[in-house]
């Protein structure tokens, strides 16, 4: 592979894996016909009426598997930055352990939120089939019939695992290329060899694209989320007339967080985040209350942070990026 046309490949792949969580559980939903409510299709008009999908059993029966579903992909958010259209997530080297480790507790749970749910599957069931008789019989001219539809709509309890899953994935992308084994056992096929060839080299050209957008992408993200946090805490102090403990714990944790994010190398955002630390976080909040004159540095610092991180996040990143890809070349050398 032609080492110019792999080298942000290359370096995404020496800084991070790609990660894909999937977290799945029945929504015990169904979606209800005219026929279900004893009426015929042409008595309902569909512009006007939508009998949508209901719940089959009570929300609360499902909001623990719901919780912890919430928090793995809250967790992959947080951590993670949308690669290649959301084809999976890209998670920095420096966050995969503490990553993986939280997912793997999170899947724990689940797993016994969903042995929980499936063991008490057959009362919830008959519970809620009682309270679908009681409110169809107020509700249609046949209600047998549409007790018999809901009841229908829930799987054995045999088959319910199989509604579940937790899945945990990490892998890389690489360029595709064409293996000189299958060049040789092509043969004299000479017009498919070149085909294939070129094939494979537009692909890595348009990845090799797709990568340094990315990379200007992660850097313009952790930039307006900086200028964002910024913004929320000039609010919060405005909104008080105070410095709390916990607004500068706040802008603390996401420096650090920051920095393991930080895999695209944003050296001038670093600087910036770390001179704010160095100025205004060595004191604590009770300093900024009693003193109006460094509750209004602390102000005008954050205030100048933000407006940094907006035009950082406004800039043309091509400088920043083809730094990072400079990485996939000494990978390459060093290879060779």
């Amino acid at each position: 592979m032609d080492p110019e046309n792999s080298t942000f490949l290359d370096a995404l792949t020496c800084r991070g894996v790609l990660l894909s969580v999937s977290v799945r559980y029945w929504r015990a939903r169904r979606r209800l016909n005219p026929e279900d409510l004893g009426l015929k299709r042409d008595q309902v008009n569909p512009a006007l009426i939508s009998l949508g999908h209901k719940r089959l059993l009570p929300r609360e029966s499902l909001e623990r598997l719901a919780l912890t579903a919430s928090r793995a992909h809250a967790v992959v958010d947080e951590n993670t930055f949308p690669f290649l259209g959301g084809v999976a997530r890209y998670l920095p080297n420096r966050r995969l352990q503490e990553v993986a480790e939280t997912l793997r507790g999170l899947r724990g749970e689940f797993e016994q939120r969903q042995e929980e749910f499936i063991g008490r599957y057959a009362v919830l069931r008959d519970a809620a089939l009682r309270q679908w008789r009681e409110a169809a019989t107020a509700l249609v001219d046949d209600p047998e019939a549409l007790v018999a539809a809901v009841a229908a709509a829930f799987p054995p309890a045999e088959a319910m695992p199989r509604y579940f899953g937790f899945e945990i994935h990490t892998f890389q992308v690489t360029a595709p290329d064409v293996p000189q084994a299958e060049l040789v056992e092509l043969g004299t096929r000479q017009e498919l060899i070149q085909a294939r060839r070129e094939a494979a080299a537009a692909a890595r050209r348009e990845i090799e694209q797709s990568c340094r957008a990315f990379i200007a992408e992660c850097a313009a993200t952790l930039r307006a989320e900086t200028a964002t946090l910024c913004g929320e805490m000039l609010q919060t102090i405005d909104g008080t007339g105070s410095v709390h403990q916990r607004t500068l714990n706040r802008l603390l944790k996401f420096i650090d967080h920051f920095r393991e994010l930080n895999f695209v190398n944003d050296t001038e955002m670093d600087r910036q985040l770390e001179d704010v630390r160095r100025q205004f976080l060595q004191h604590a909040a009770a300093e900024y209350r009693d003193s109006a004159t460094a509750r209004g540095a602390l102000v005008g610092g954050l205030t100048a942070l933000r407006a940094k991180a907006t035009e950082l996040a406004q800039a043309d990143a091509r400088h920043l990026v083809d730094s990072f890809g400079q990485m996939g070349r000494r990978r390459f050398t060093l290879a060779a």
